[in-house]
């Protein structure tokens, strides 16, 4: 889901600072004005949205498009991904529609997965420009649970599941319960129908042809979108230039396995261009897809090292290995999304044969390292 700038929410506090000098930046520090856009390649252009979290923006994407129907050809925009469910959000979306826009219509909105800073408003520029929603299957099924209160980020399941995994503090698990209504706050409502997007599918957007890129591991089924004509990757969250995505196990699948989803899904992206223009939902736009992916393997690797080491002669919890993973103090908004990632870096090396787990007296799951 998200998190935080010291971090972000959807995001590792270890944020691979150092590994952003490996990358180059077409655009330098140029950024598209709020309610404005940025032109990125030929029909192609970038908005920025801000976000009510410590992580304070989203990229969105819009692509010139057209539209032909027995009445005759429309031209218009497929806009990638949407912003939350907030009055500065749809503010800011009314100045690109008489602006970069330029009055046009919104011919469909994609969806690359189901987070609210992504699936927000859907509904409402679905509803304005009566164009369809594209989302995968299982991104719309989750966004529509989650939406009428049902979901991973708080109430008493995902309560019980921190508490199973060492986060015990009564104060901090009131919290936690107290959150069943974070995400339909941001995403009030998912428009009633969809058009599935599949991994290999191409969508024909203005002329070009994208391929879906599916990844797992950060949310369920999350679509990226690829123009090999144009060497350009909508990537989402998978892949971005200045912080690691956040890799949860949540209560839902409380035997996931999410980490090793994420790395595998990364080896989709290793097969595009070396020179690829990489468009992320967070950061900016950049070149050097092979060298992130690689940073992001590395990164991780080194993270499984050090739970490994730390579980060698004593026992850990999940919420035991914040510290190790972690390397600076979390805030309780923070801890949420960590523990889904302490939890994700332990199953990774207990599916993988490399820990035992088992129940303490009090019920809690601790991960011993196999010599």
């Amino acid at each position: 889901m998200n998190s935080a700038a010291t971090l972000p929410s959807h995001a590792s506090p270890l944020s691979l600072l150092a590994g952003e000098k490996a990358l180059t930046f077409p655009l330098g520090d140029a950024l598209p004005p709020l309610g404005g856009a940025l032109a990125v390649a030929p029909g192609i252009f970038w908005i920025r949205m801000q976000l009510p979290f410590a992580l304070d923006h989203i990229n969105l994407w819009l692509l010139e498009d057209t539209e032909t129907s027995p009445t005759g050809t429309r031209t218009g925009w497929t806009v990638v991904d949407c912003g939350v469910t907030n009055p500065g959000t749809q503010a800011a979306w009314e100045q690109v529609f008489v602006g970069a826009m330029k009055g046009l219509p919104i011919l469909r909105v994609i969806v690359t997965h189901m987070h609210p800073d992504h699936m927000g408003l859907a509904h409402w520029l679905c509803a304005k420009f009566d164009a369809p929603l594209q989302i995968s299957a299982t991104e719309y099924q989750s966004a529509v649970l989650s939406s009428n209160g049902t979901s991973n980020f708080g109430g008493v399941g995902t309560q019980r599941f921190f508490s199973a995994n060492g986060w015990n503090n009564p104060e901090d698990q009131e919290k936690v319960n107290s959150r069943i209504f974070y995400y339909n706050k941001m995403v009030p409502s998912v428009p009633e129908t969809y058009r599935r997007m599949m991994d290999g599918q191409c969508l024909q957007i203005g002329g070009r042809m994208w391929r879906c890129i599916s990844g797992w591991g950060h949310s369920p089924e999350h679509i990226a979108l690829h123009c090999e004509s144009e060497k350009v990757l909508i990537s989402g969250d998978m892949v971005l230039p200045k912080i690691s995505t956040n890799v949860s196990v949540y209560t839902q699948e409380p035997e996931g396995d999410s980490l090793t989803l994420f790395l595998s899904s990364l080896q989709k992206f290793a097969t595009l261009s070396a020179d690829t223009l990489v468009l992320p939902s967070h950061g900016r736009v950049f070149q050097g897809l092979h060298t992130r992916i690689a940073q992001l393997v590395h990164h991780h690797e080194e993270r499984l090292q050090e739970v490994l080491e730390a579980c060698l002669e004593k026992p850990g919890s999940a919420y035991d290995m914040l510290t190790v993973i972690f390397k600076r103090p979390l805030d309780f908004h923070q801890t949420t999304f960590a523990m889904g990632e302490s939890v994700a870096h332990l199953h990774a090396l207990w599916h993988a044969g490399k820990m035992r787990r088992f129940q303490d007296d009090q019920g809690v799951w601790r991960f011993q390292t196999l010599c």
